[in-house]
């Protein structure tokens, strides 16, 4: 197992039954400033992340009875090794809550689109054929961000919070009212609110009726203005 430089920015887990691919691997994800654990096969990758107890039985929650604490960024694995495929150990990965959110790419000499198509269904962010190129790895670094990201905001939200002296804060309870009191607040608020559109409504029936009264004036004034003779226009001769 080889390890670099542990001020690196990314954590990738290498994982290959051949030792010639884990140290080419190896050097390319070094020239891309990764830090890099190799081992050489998927049980050894289960066990160096914490997940060795539980990696027979068919239940997810086995799988999570450890986690390592050293943060892996990237696990990269070959597809056809002895014992536990790559593709055996992505679903592995998948299937535990603690490490399912960290991408997972499969290696493969072989150009098989089923195989490919598999992997890339069960959750893998890609499928490279060997020999891996440092142009192939440079593709990874979107991933890497996103896992490094996401679990600076886990540390944040389970960190708790600290006041100037570096002493943890006590967490603010809520005020919590009796429930009588707040109910009587509401019953109280339901019926003003009631009286206000009672009020509101009664407005607008003496509004309704007035406009109603006015129009109704106006319609009679102009109804006797129709039927009053006119008599400007007549002059009597004494």
């Amino acid at each position: 197992m080889g390890m670099a430089a542990a001020e690196s920015q990314f954590h990738v887990l290498a994982v290959d039954d051949s030792f010639l691919d884990r140290k080419l691997i190896e050097r390319l994800l070094q020239k891309s400033s990764c830090q890099v654990t190799t081992v050489d096969s998927g049980y050894k990758a289960l066990e160096f992340l914490g997940l060795r107890q539980g990696i027979e039985s068919n239940d997810p929650n086995a799988l999570s009875t450890s986690p390592q604490e050293v943060e892996v960024n990237l696990i990269i694995t070959d597809y056809c090794m002895p014992g536990m495929t790559g593709y055996d150990l992505l679903k592995k990965l998948k299937e535990s809550s603690a490490f399912k959110n960290i991408p997972v790419v499969i290696m493969s000499s072989e150009n098989v689109p089923a195989r490919i198509s598999r992997c890339l269904e069960e959750g893998a962010e890609e499928f490279f054929l060997k020999p891996v190129r440092l142009a192939d790895l440079n593709k990874l670094k979107p991933h890497m961000m996103k896992s490094k990201l996401n679990n600076q905001k886990l540390e944040e939200i389970e960190e708790p919070s600290k006041d100037e002296n570096g002493t943890v804060a006590a967490a603010v309870e809520p005020e919590i009212k009796d429930s009588a009191e707040v109910g009587s607040k509401i019953l109280t608020l339901q019926s003003e609110l009631e009286t206000k559109q009672e009020l509101l409504q009664v407005a607008q029936q003496e509004e309704q009726t007035l406009s109603n009264n006015k129009r109704k004036s106006l319609e009679e004034g102009l109804s006797t203005d129709r039927s009053r003779p006119r008599f400007e226009c007549i002059t009597t001769a004494v």
